[in-house]
């Protein structure tokens, strides 16, 4: 092992997320096994890395040798076991800590005691993983943003009882991704959630109380503050049902209003409104370019 320690990297969870953070660790060099319970999952997910490295290509940052490269160091498997001689394991699965736990407690039986333990979360705390495990000092969380390829920011998380070598070493992991990481201390939504929940439902609130259409609202904080899309925007890429339920998660954590969804936002999730996903949420993505969505408000 050279560097970190870190050469051969498991990703658990093929999804958006996982195979992001798939592509990002083989990209940049490392032995990269993805598991997830389904084959359509991992075919999906292969996929989604494919388009993905060939848009790179296409756009001169990555050349075709470095995407041949890529895909040579990729493995997919359905089998946990796969994943157990790993320098490092990252989780990406949904934000529920029963599954996460499951998967914790079973690799941990598994894998050596030098492998680190990883979570993507980007709302649960962190210890009440670690706690499942037996090495709660070599527990980590690895909060990477979406798209994962593009975006630059990565969360290092350390709990309690996160040691400091384990920091250190995926801290500098996450520099050897090509990442600019910054650290945080374990607590629901970390920096950037804990500061962009209340925000995104302050702007919902906004369109609940007539303030300004939800076009206007979004066109004011791009020109106004000089963000790269409006909240609502963002909300419909981040996929209403999924900040509903993060929020439900921090609230849980910090007991504060300003973490719980609006009403607004609960209605269209109930209504199948969930984003960009299903191609409907604060905006319809079936038209090009796409329309707000009546609200009946």
């Amino acid at each position: 092992m050279t560097g970190t320690g870190i050469d051969k990297v498991g990703v658990i969870g093929c999804g958006l997320m996982g195979s992001g953070i798939a592509q990002a660790a083989a990209t940049a060099g490392f032995r990269t096994v993805v598991r997830d319970v389904d084959d359509a999952f991992l075919q999906r997910g292969q996929k989604t890395i494919r388009s993905s490295l060939d848009k790179l290509v296409e756009k001169g940052t990555l050349d075709a040798a470095k995407r041949a490269g890529a895909l040579d160091k990729l493995v997919f498997t359905t089998n946990l076991a796969d994943l157990t001689d790993s320098d490092i394991v990252i989780e990406a699965v949904t934000e529920d800590l029963v599954i996460k736990n499951e998967l914790w407690t079973a690799l941990d039986k598994h894998c050596p005691p030098a492998t680190i333990f990883a979570t993507n979360t980007s709302s649960l705390t962190i210890a009440e993983m670690a706690a499942a495990t037996s090495r709660a000092d070599r527990f980590v969380g690895l909060h990477f943003f979406n798209p994962v390829p593009l975006m630059p920011l990565v969360e290092v998380v350390r709990t309690v009882t996160t040691s400091q070598e384990t920091f250190d070493r995926a801290f500098d992991f996450a520099r050897r991704l090509g990442k600019e990481p910054v650290a945080a201390k374990d607590g629901s939504g970390f920096i950037v959630n804990r500061l962009l929940v209340p925000f995104l439902n302050d702007a919902v609130r906004a369109v609940e109380q007539g303030v300004a259409s939800v076009p206007d609202i979004d066109q004011a904080m791009r020109l106004g503050c000089g963000h790269p899309m409006g909240p609502l925007t963002l909300l419909d890429f981040i996929g209403l049902d999924t900040a509903v339920r993060i929020g439900e998660i921090m609230f849980q954590e910090y007991r504060e209003a300003r973490f719980v969804a609006p009403p607004l936002l609960r209605r269209m999730v109930a209504a199948g409104l969930h984003g960009r996903k299903n191609g409907r949420g604060f905006y319809d993505y079936r038209s090009q370019p796409p329309t707000p969505t009546p609200l009946g408000l």
